[in-house]
């Protein structure tokens, strides 16, 4: 069968959850549209996550590969549409970097188009009442470092498996402890993301 690598980050900045890694745990195992899910956690670090990506990718073998990660304020399941050569941190990842202004690829391209359909994923995930819309900018935090980072990565292969990214929502308890901020359910999360796999494999970039 078929696999697709699906990744969540670990905390940070405090929070004691991630919800794309608590999203992608209860992921694990799941056959959608004829692919077996397997999830791995990356860590909330500058190149670290990437070398752990690499590692997965290798281990799995997958033909589609979907990072999932929070975005605060965001009220909707947000599959990116482009990532940027820039990482550009307001706050220090997990290790303590905060780079400014610096590549993510010294010498890369601008940015990396999603080779995901983000729109037939929005349209499924609106189709069965999840709130869900395409996001032009993926930040310039770790979220954004390794969807450019895996699509370099892709691009060196040859393109032989398609990879993109997912902002997701805090959860509610997140939101109790910070002061009201937008949030999704754990089940809504899980599910709408199942939907947006089976629409990233099922339809063409």
């Amino acid at each position: 069968m078929k696999r697709i690598l699906v990744t969540g980050f670990g905390p940070y900045g405090g929070e004691p959850v991630n919800p794309a890694l608590e999203a992608a745990r209860l992921l694990e195992g799941r056959v959608v549209a004829e692919h077996l899910l397997c999830t791995r956690e990356l860590p909330v670090v500058r190149f670290e996550c990437l070398e752990a990506l690499a590692r997965h990718i290798r281990e799995v073998d997958p033909v589609l590969v979907i990072a999932i990660g929070q975005a605060d304020g965001r009220t909707e399941i947000t599959p990116e549409r482009v990532a940027i050569n820039v990482d550009d941190y307001r706050i220090a990842d997990n290790a303590g970097n905060q780079p400014n202004q610096e590549p993510v690829v010294a010498g890369g391209p601008v940015g990396y188009w999603s080779t995901l359909p983000v729109k037939a994923m929005v349209a499924a995930l609106k189709a069965q009442g999840i709130p869900a819309s395409v996001s032009n900018s993926a930040g310039t935090f770790v979220c954004n470092h390794l969807f450019y980072g895996l699509m370099h990565l892709l691009a060196a292969e040859g393109g032989q498996r398609r990879g993109g990214f997912i902002h997701v929502p805090f959860l509610p308890e997140q939101a109790a402890r910070l002061n009201g901020q937008p949030s999704m359910g754990l089940e809504t999360l899980v599910r709408g993301l199942e939907i947006a796999v089976a629409a990233a494999a099922s339809n063409p970039a």
